[in-house]
């Protein structure tokens, strides 16, 4: 059993990885760290998670893989010393995801640690899975971005500069702070974009989706307009992407085309029908729905994911399954819920 830590079990994502690995085969989750909650059972933290005895640490213990949810900065902070003290780590935020130092500072602010950002594999198993088993470090990908990517990625090389990523979010999205924004009057019965003079998620979808075009045709790299928008429900995401494929398509040829680029890949299905967020609801899976207008040759992708589970806790696992040489599937093959 591999020795694993999370930090920063007191959010969202954090307690989304803990639930994922306590039914993990193949690790014991040993440690896990909470400013706001040191010293306190985590049963009592979350009551959900009465099964794990563990009790909220201040630091991590002894153990060989650790997953960091802290926010952003504050991640790039304390990965540096676990890796230097040889343990593996995926981060959830935001921290590693782009490679351009220039590109992160733009929308983060000054990076605490750029040294390590040559080395750090973007955690999409889909399009890297062998950097990702090698690496001592992994940049988990942003809830969003997971979604876009994976709708667009087997059309990277094949369409028109332009595109359009039209998204609705629920609530965890947003994280478990208190704000406005999130309080049940202001959200309930209510949807609104935000972001709309740009976004942190945009640059990483770029960044993915023009690392595609390099081996094609595509002279031009990708000018993605990607505009969140937050809904009232808890968990998922609905992405739908626009874009005008190169000429020659068909709507079977397409079909055939994402069915053969995600053969391999477990946790993609590609459906006949657009998927909604229920559909995923609880599960590592991504349903995507790629369209073909053949009168206007546009292109319409929509896919679904759950933002806690896909778009960061079970991604998170599934990289940690890759680093340990594990079947990626390995603790994640759950169903969704319904209703």
């Amino acid at each position: 059993m591999v020795r694993v830590g999370i930090v920063n079990v007191t959010g969202y994502a954090g307690a989304e990885t803990a639930r994922i690995l306590a039914r993990h085969p193949a690790v014991q989750l040993v440690t896990v760290t909470g400013r706001s909650a040191v010293g306190q059972a985590l049963s009592s933290v979350f009551p959900h998670l009465a099964d794990l005895a563990l009790t909220v640490a201040e630091d991590l213990d002894d153990v060989e893989v650790a997953i960091s949810a802290l926010p952003h900065h504050a991640s790039a902070e304390r990965i540096p010393q676990l890796v230097e003290r040889g343990v593996r780590v995926i981060d959830i935020s935001a921290d590693y995801r782009l490679h351009d130092v220039a590109v992160y500072e733009r929308w983060y602010g000054p990076h605490p640690s750029p040294g390590l950002l040559d080395e750090v594999p973007y955690g999409l198993p889909e399009l890297h899975r062998p950097a990702i088993a090698a690496a001592r470090l992994v940049a988990n990908p942003g809830c969003y971005p997971t979604a876009a990517i994976l709708a667009l990625a087997p059309v990277a090389a094949h369409i028109e500069p332009q595109v359009i990523v039209d998204a609705k979010s629920g609530v965890s999205g947003a994280g478990r702070s208190l704000s406005l924004t999130v309080h049940y009057s202001e959200i309930n019965e209510n949807c609104h974009a935000y972001g709309i003079n740009g976004h942190r998620h945009q640059p990483e979808i770029e960044q993915e989706l023009n690392a595609l075009r390099l081996w094609s045709a595509a002279a031009a790299p990708l000018d993605v307009t990607f505009v969140p928008h937050l809904v009232p429900m808890t968990r998922g995401i609905l992405a739908t992407c626009y874009a005008r494929l190169v000429a020659g398509w068909t709507q079977p040829r397409l079909l055939a085309h994402y069915r053969e680029f995600y053969q391999h890949a477990p946790f993609v299905r590609v459906v006949e029908a657009p998927p909604q967020t229920k559909q995923t609801l609880g599960s590592n899976y991504c349903l995507v729905f790629p369209r073909l207008d053949e009168r206007t040759g546009r292109l319409l992708v929509v896919a679904a994911i759950d933002n806690l589970v896909k778009g960061a806790a079970g991604q998170a696992v599934q990289n940690l399954n890759l680093m340990l040489g594990l079947p990626e599937t390995t603790g994640l093959d759950a169903l969704a819920l319904y209703p």
